[in-house]
């Protein structure tokens, strides 16, 4: 960051030839006046107030709640004393006091900009959960689009595999089976409206996205029951029978399974898995089956 200087600091005279003195004298006053203007201006930005000043009074207003007010104290001593003790200090405050106020995008910010300054320090740990929380925080219904899920996600992770052995690592890796299970239930969302308008097809591209990257999910079953019907109702029976068998395999009990064998057997077949199959393929890389 740069230090800023007082404008008088920048300020130069220069003689031009054929102004008349007062012309000129006209000239020194308006540029006097500008000056004093911009002056005027710097000091109210930057009130010369010292950092550990700044950075006291940011804490005791965190301490009395008023978190939207805090931040903007610890703003200010980073803007104003970047190379002070406690710019680092008050960083990461402004991301703590922004997201508990619910300003998310500003909580974010500091977050990333203390990552990015400071990344092999102790509490960078803590910034990167302060961005995925706030990506956390902004998640939407399964209906809607999915992009801020996806950015907690892949926040939480850096959190867990930048600094697996911190305090912040277990709720990371809570939110992020939260995170997975949301994205599978928007895949599935998408899926059963295919598979009701019989477009087959669509149906199965997206029961395989919950196949090939969800399988932890609570959505597994049923993804494999619809590939079941899916497969089943284009006439690619072979599909059909592995998606059930392995369905059947690693969730016996599953209300899912009985369905998706019920079907089978209604036209004189039965869970049949292919190994050459992607279904099975898929889990084997997982060792579910």
């Amino acid at each position: 960051m740069e230090t800023t200087r007082h404008p008088r600091h920048r300020t130069t005279c220069s003689r031009k030839v054929g102004v008349r003195p007062a012309a000129r004298a006209t000239v020194a006053l308006v540029a006097a006046a500008l000056i004093a203007g911009a002056c005027s201006t710097k000091e109210e930005e930057f009130d010369g107030t010292p950092a550990d000043q700044l950075y006291n009074q940011g804490l005791a207003l965190t301490n009395s709640g008023k978190f939207s007010k805090a931040a903007q104290q610890f703003d200010k001593v980073e803007k104003e004393h970047p190379y002070s003790r406690y710019s680092q200090k008050a960083l990461i405050m402004a991301a703590y006091t922004n997201y508990t106020s619910g300003k998310f995008d500003d909580a974010i910010i500091a977050g990333r900009r203390y990552a990015t300054l400071h990344p092999t320090d102790p509490d960078t740990a803590y910034a990167l959960y302060i961005i995925g929380q706030s990506y956390f925080k902004q998640i939407p219904d399964v209906t809607r689009d999915q992009k801020m899920t996806e950015k907690a996600l892949a926040a939480m992770q850096e959190v867990v595999t930048r600094f697996p052995e911190s305090e912040y690592a277990d709720d990371a890796n809570r939110k992020i089976n939260i995170t997975r299970d949301q994205l599978a239930g928007k895949e599935m969302e998408v899926g059963r409206y295919y598979l009701e308008r019989r477009n087959y097809v669509a149906a199965i591209n997206r029961f395989r996205v919950v196949v090939t990257k969800y399988q932890t999910t609570r959505h597994i079953e049923e993804a494999l029951a619809r590939l079941t019907e899916s497969y089943y109702s284009l006439g690619v029976v072979s599909e059909a029978q592995t998606a059930a068998a392995v369905l059947g395999h690693n969730f016996p009990d599953s209300e899912w399974y009985k369905d998706a064998y019920t079907l089978l057997r209604e036209g004189g077949y039965k869970p049949d898995e292919d190994k050459a199959s992607w279904i099975s393929k898929a889990f084997s890389r997982t060792g579910l089956i």
